[in-house]
């Protein structure tokens, strides 16, 4: 997963547990977080800023106030155990525009999904224009990227590239992709044709094969707490802590195979 969506996730799940937590009691359910990462050939090389926005039910909270509490029980315990860490020149935003009040859904009225970017790679790479969430998953703009996902950490994860991204166009009344495209951003080890070629021979792109093989019609039976409700908040790719089925790689051996 691309650091910066990694990070932001990180820092969203920090800001619910310490609300959770009654560490920061005066807290309202609704926030926002960014963090913008310098990279340098592809590689990332310093946090260049951090953005943490945190709504409050008291009334009587006070901005030092709260950008203190945020800095050090969300931010500082956020990057504590990671290997990059702001450094004097980060640029900290907590809160600029002063308390935010109330949040939720009140105050987004006409929202339809969730932003993709924030569903996925937070703007890392390219992706489909339409929301993720809310929706059945024999929709091929839904399932299709989760296939993607599947098809791309396989590859990665057969040693074929350092980085992939797999593109799917599907037209209406066809169940296979009319094309299938891989882009491995210059670090494969194979040129992206055969690598295509392989995800083509290997895995099933049809809509009711990618329902079958991620089980997406049964999983809300299975996972406690209701998987598609889960789903819906800190991404729907690289997490481990609902089993996705979409981050397996039980593809790669037979991609090294050709």
């Amino acid at each position: 997963m691309p650091l910066p969506i990694w990070l932001a996730h990180k820092l969203a799940r920090r800001l619910t547990s310490v609300r959770l937590q009654k560490v920061l009691p005066y807290l309202a359910p609704d926030g926002w977080t960014q963090v913008g990462v310098e990279y340098e050939n592809r590689v990332p090389r310093r946090i260049h800023s951090v953005t943490l926005i945190a709504s409050a039910e008291a009334r009587d909270t006070t901005l030092p106030r709260l950008q203190h509490d945020l800095r050090e029980a969300v931010i500082d315990p956020t990057f504590g155990d990671e290997p990059l860490k702001p450094d004097n020149r980060t640029r900290v935003f907590i809160n600029p525009e002063g308390v935010f009040f109330g949040g939720g859904p009140a105050v987004h009225s006409g929202l339809t999904g969730r932003k993709n970017a924030i569903d996925t790679y937070g703007e890392y790479s390219r992706h489909s224009g339409a929301a993720l969430s809310g929706k059945d998953p024999l929709r091929i703009d839904r399932t299709g990227a989760y296939a993607a996902r599947y098809a791309a950490k396989n590859v990665v994860a057969a040693g074929l590239a350092r980085e992939c991204e797999v593109l799917l166009s599907y037209s209406s009344g066809i169940a296979k992709p009319v094309s299938i495209q891989v882009d491995t951003l210059g670090t494969g080890v194979i040129p992206d044709d055969e690598i295509t070629a392989g995800i083509e021979r290997h895995i099933d792109f049809r809509p009711a094969a990618i329902l079958r093989q991620f089980n997406l019609r049964y999983l809300p039976s299975i996972v406690k707490g209701g998987f598609y409700r889960r789903l819906a908040a800190y991404g729907h790719v690289g997490r481990m802590d609902i089993g996705l089925p979409w981050e397996l790689t039980d593809k790669a051996a037979l991609l090294q195979s050709g």
